[in-house]
């Protein structure tokens, strides 16, 4: 598999670690756009939010915590954004679903 997260996960590609456990790494974002950037996969590899299944959500719901987590580890008590695109359409770039989790700066609405 030619996935660049996978080989984050297997250790091939070498990335700055912020959380993980049985089900999901964290590591800093290589092109932050705020100054707490962190991208949070899961470790088995899901294309996208359109392949979740009653199979495979488990390792979403995993994510979720493992951001609660790591928002309560870097006190990100003011605030965070989680965002998750879908698709090329949807802005993803990377094969593998991914969550980016930005803190530590007022993130507006609509995104700019």
């Amino acid at each position: 598999m030619d996935c660049i997260f996978c080989k984050i996960i297997s250790g091939d590609i070498p990335s700055t670690k912020v959380y993980e456990d049985d089900k999901v790494l964290a590591f800093n974002d290589i092109d932050p756009k705020a100054p707490f950037h962190v991208i949070v996969i899961p470790k088995k590899h899901i294309v996208s939010a359109a392949d979740i299944t009653s199979e495979n959500s488990h390792y979403i719901s995993a994510v979720y915590e493992a951001i609660a987590k790591i928002a309560k580890e870097n006190n990100l008590e003011n605030g965070f954004r989680v965002v998750n695109n879908c698709g090329e359409d949807g802005g993803q770039t990377v094969g593998h679903i991914h969550f980016h989790l930005l803190a530590r700066r007022n993130l507006a609405w609509p995104p700019g």
